[in-house]
């Protein structure tokens, strides 16, 4: 996890010129004169409900990750909390999406648990979060078609769309199969790894295999893998009340379906890499989602730049605040997992 390495630099710039193409599409066409006007006449206390049904949101998924991680330790929903948070202010400050090895080196500190497992719930967590997304896009697709029929974007959705629930839908049933069958994933894995790892580090890469595997065990029970789909679609339809709610602070209105999609969007899209916090790539998606809705250009900017700092201000202020509590720095962090990354 060490962030100072030449694959990391190049990496960290390789998402900034990233962001920088998406913010040009996004505010290239931008009136800053009727862009002010716009936030200028925005009701800001509508803000308020939408931080408490997203903070709802961040819950959900705390209670989810204590749910996938119940086989291997039983921890509260208010344990997992802070840590959630943490998570997110890593994600949205340090680049790589290293928010995601932030939460699972506080999870190893305080609860024991090993990295190699933890991670394998975080990874299962994204896969069921894309299925979510992705079925909010088509839910939404056929109305969106109809009012895009000529600009393409419909198109260029679905296209995004039907690549990603492959990914998403195979990476799940990958995940599945490997619960389901661990042995022979441990023997496929030790296969691979007696073939393409030198001999110094397959022990490692072993044990590293078969701890990720029992971060999977969740993934064994069709009840448990259920309760997983159904408490993702609660967190992002309260990620979508928070849009809703933001909303409101503005003079236009479309549907609540047409915020899911442009929730999907949005979060799938800031799976590209791109500078930390998703600049560009969250704010240019979410803008041709809302003007393929008709809403005017100056306003679909407007709203989604204060739903972006609505989204990333907050969580993040709280995510440093549990940090500091934990009395934990940055390069501590990136030098105990560079000795000891398991």
């Amino acid at each position: 996890m060490r962030t100072g390495g030449p694959l990391k630099r190049w990496q960290f710039w390789l998402g900034i010129a990233i962001s920088a193409v998406f913010l040009w599409f996004a505010l290239r066409g931008l009136n800053l004169r009727e862009f002010w006007d716009v936030l200028r006449e925005a009701n800001y206390w509508w803000l308020l409900p939408g931080v408490g049904v997203y903070f709802l949101g961040v819950w959900a998924r705390a209670w989810r990750w204590h749910y996938l991680l119940r086989p291997l330790k039983s921890i509260p929903t208010r344990t997992m909390f802070p840590i959630v948070a943490i998570g997110y202010m890593g994600n949205n400050i340090y680049p790589a999406r290293a928010g995601e090895l932030l939460r699972a080196y506080v999870l190893r500190r305080k609860e024991q648990v090993p990295i190699s497992a933890s991670l394998a719930t975080i990874i299962v967590e994204r896969a069921f979060d894309g299925i979510v997304m992705l079925a909010f896009v088509f839910i939404n697709l056929p109305e969106l078609t109809s009012l895009t029929t000529d600009s393409g974007f419909a198109g260029s959705i679905r296209a995004l769309a039907l690549v990603g629930a492959a990914v998403f839908l195979g990476a799940v049933l990958v995940f599945l199969l490997m619960a389901a069958f661990t042995e022979p994933s441990k023997r496929a894995i030790s296969w691979f790894t007696d073939r393409l790892v030198p001999e110094r580090f397959r022990d490692n890469v072993d044990a590293v295999s078969a701890r990720f595997l029992e971060g999977l065990a969740a993934l064994r029970s069709p009840g448990d893998v259920g309760m997983v789909f159904l408490t993702s679609v609660v967190i992002w339809l309260f990620e979508t009340g928070k849009y809703w709610f933001v909303m409101h602070a503005f003079t236009f209105e479309v549907s609540f379906f047409a915020l899911m999609l442009m929730n999907g969007l949005v979060n799938l899209v800031t799976t590209i890499p791109s500078a930390p916090g998703y600049i560009g790539t969250f704010d240019a998606t979410g803008i041709a989602a809302l003007e393929a809705y008709n809403v005017p250009y100056n306003t679909a900017a407007g709203y989604t730049l204060v739903l972006h700092a609505a989204l990333w201000l907050p969580i993040t202020l709280l995510g440093a605040y549990y940090m500091a509590r934990e009395s934990l720095s940055w390069s501590q962090v990136q030098a105990e997992m560079g000795e000891d990354p398991s």
